[in-house]
């Protein structure tokens, strides 16, 4: 039941994205029937058009991702354990964090070229960022109490930072980790909107200017389905991840 009230808010959208352009509440060559949203992802499924522009973004996302997430944790962390390394990132860190991260494509294309680089480092550098202030806000807030008690206990500096501080920062790099999540879609579609000719971004944009409004929003809901599939396993993770806090 719980689950039903849930996701009720979707079916009625279903029922009205459905209705509306037979209704002809809105235009239908604009917002096709998800009927035919559905019979173009069909199509789209048939023909391998998913697939194969699909593992090529799914690549590129993970790649990205992974990098942005493991780097920028890692900085976190020591940033807020070695005053040095604080007192230089930090001023950078701070000033780019505002930044839309889509702004940096552009960049990443001189850079990189119009291969998978661009969009790995677009993406990366997307996700680098709220790792890094995450790891560093939940490195920063662990209780000095824990780590003066493992000092006096005879623990080395590197053992503290591994078995306490990192242990006890986890719930705030898992956010990190989840926010950047989100952030990686929103940068592979819009690098692939720029650049390559394969990837979700791509294939959304080829269907929208050739007009097959019906596949392109196929191409949307389906990327949007595997971002809301990703967070809600990657938050089922986190909870098992954390459960010795309960």
């Amino acid at each position: 039941m719980k689950a039903l009230l849930r996701y009720l808010p979707l079916v009625l959208l279903a029922v009205m994205w459905e209705a509306a352009p037979r209704l002809n509440l809105v235009d239908a060559r604009s917002l096709p029937p998800l009927s035919a949203v559905a019979a173009a992802w069909w199509r789209l499924l048939i023909d391998r058009d998913l697939a194969s522009n699909g593992l090529s973004s799914l690549g590129n996302l993970t790649a990205g991702l992974l990098l942005g997430v493991v780097i920028g944790a890692a900085l976190g962390v020591l940033m807020a354990w070695y005053r040095p390394l604080d007192d230089l990132v930090h001023p950078l860190v701070k000033a780019l964090y505002p930044m839309p991260k889509s702004a940096l494509i552009p960049v990443m294309i001189l850079w990189f070229g119009l291969g998978a680089g661009s969009k790995i480092a677009s993406i990366f550098l997307g996700c680098l960022l709220p790792a890094v202030l995450s790891a560093y806000n939940g490195a920063r807030g662990v209780d000095r109490v824990l780590v003066w008690s493992a000092l006096a206990a005879g623990a080395s500096h590197r053992a503290v930072l591994w078995e306490v501080v990192v242990p006890a920062a986890m719930p705030d790099i898992l956010a990190g980790v989840r926010t950047a999540l989100a952030l990686s879609f929103i940068l592979l579609v819009a690098s692939e909107f720029l650049i390559g000719q394969t990837g979700m971004g791509y294939l959304i944009s080829f269907l929208g200017e050739g007009g097959a409004y019906d596949a392109m929003f196929a191409g949307v809901l389906t990327v949007a389905f595997v971002g809301f599939l990703a967070d809600r396993i990657f938050l089922a993770v986190m909870r098992r991840a954390l459960i010795w806090r309960e």
